[in-house]
Order: structure tokens, then C-alpha cells, then sequence
């Protein structure tokens, strides 16, 4: 079984990268522009094809221009362990309508969860989509091998902030004591979505 799931993962890989523009192995800057302030991310392509190559094409398709940050982790709020600190946005309810992609775990990619790393939310390994958090100090319990997951798989992280962390920490800081539709998030709901009005690919020289 583990055989033919790696065959299938890298014929994922493989069939990705044949159907990526020319220029998408090179990393690329986004700007994210929210009801907060602006947020620039560099996307690790060349480290993470896979999970770098499915934002950028949502980037793209503007598929996230009108979604929101909608979830905030902090000491207080997480109901996980060990204790994590990130903020999780997306399309929400509308992730369902996309592809699942295969999982890069941060052995393969060398991408560890770092302060202002970017990284995909999952549930089950292989079934991220459209949302994504940023970490907010080390977080080394998200990477592979790490705790906070009981099947050590941790998450696929693929890119960077560079530009806008105090903009994250503001999103984080605001009021969540929205409503939840389960115990672990109770807390975590912001009470105002911050609307994501665009990303975009920046042209670097």
C-alpha cells in the first residue's frame, strides 16, 4: 500500500510541475491586501511544488480575492497541545468546492514553522485546499514528527511574511468570541472576519 501511495504522490508532483507555467519553480512574492494592512509572502516553489504551486494558482484565478482571516490561535484560546499561536484564513465553507493536494511534510521540503511562515490547515494528511495560517513565533510541534497532530505528519508550510508580521499580530490580537461550530475552535472565531480584498503576484526584477 505504501508503494503504490508513493507512486501516486509522485505522479502528482510529476503531472504539477508539466502543467505549471515556465516560471512557476521560481519563488514568488504575493501581496495580500486585507482590511488590516498589507501582507507579503514569499512562496517557496522551489522547495514546496507541490503546496506553493496550488496557492499561486488560486492566486491567480483570484479564487481569494473577497476571502477573510476568520480564526485566531493564541495562548489563551487553544484548546490543542502543545499550545500554538497562528492565524488561519481562506475561503472557509467554500474550500469544499476545490481539489484536495498531496502532502509535503516539512522533512521533504526543509520549510520548518517559523515565525511568519505560511503553512496549509488540514484535517486528515491529504486533504488541504484553500486555507492557510500563519505562525506567529517557532511553532516546531507543526513541523514532521511534531506532537500537536497524533499522526506526526505535522503541516505543509511553503512560503514566508516578509513584509506586514505587525499587520498578523494585529489580526491577531482582535476580539474572538465568535461562533463555533465545535468545542476545539470555541474562542478562536473572530468576532469581524478580516476581509482579504486581493492577492497578487508582485513583478520582481
Amino acid at each position: 500500500i505504501r508503494a503504490y501511495q508513493m507512486r501516486k504522490i509522485t505522479l502528482q508532483v510529476l503531472l504539477l510541475i508539466l502543467f505549471l507555467p515556465a516560471n512557476a519553480q521560481e519563488d514568488a512574492l504575493v501581496k495580500m491586501s486585507t482590511s488590516m494592512g498589507d501582507i507579503t509572502l514569499q512562496i517557496y516553489s522551489s522547495k514546496a511544488p507541490i503546496t506553493a504551486g496550488n496557492f499561486l494558482q488560486h492566486v491567480d484565478s483570484k479564487d481569494f480575492d473577497g476571502a477573510s482571516f476568520y480564526r485566531v490561535v493564541t495562548q489563551d484560546n487553544d484548546q490543542g497541545s502543545p499550545i500554538i499561536e497562528v492565524i488561519q484564513g481562506g475561503l472557509g465553507g467554500g474550500a469544499d468546492a476545490y481539489t484536495a493536494i498531496a502532502h509535503e511534510t516539512t522533512e521533504q521540503t526543509g520549510i520548518l514553522h517559523t515565525d511568519g511562515v505560511i503553512s496549509m490547515a488540514r484535517a486528515a494528511v491529504g486533504t488541504a485546499t484553500t486555507e492557510f495560517f500563519i505562525i506567529i513565533g517557532d511553532q516546531p510541534s507543526l513541523d514532521y514528527d511534531g506532537t500537536r497532530n497524533a499522526d506526526r505528519q505535522g503541516f505543509a508550510a511553503f512560503g514566508k511574511v516578509i513584509n506586514g508580521m505587525d499587520v498578523v499580530r494585529a489580526i491577531q490580537d482582535l476580539p474572538a468570541d465568535g461562533i463555533s461550530d465545535s468545542e476545539y475552535t470555541r474562542g478562536q472565531i473572530l468576532n469581524e472576519p478580516v476581509r482579504i480584498y486581493s492577492m497578487e503576484r508582485l513583478v520582481t526584477q
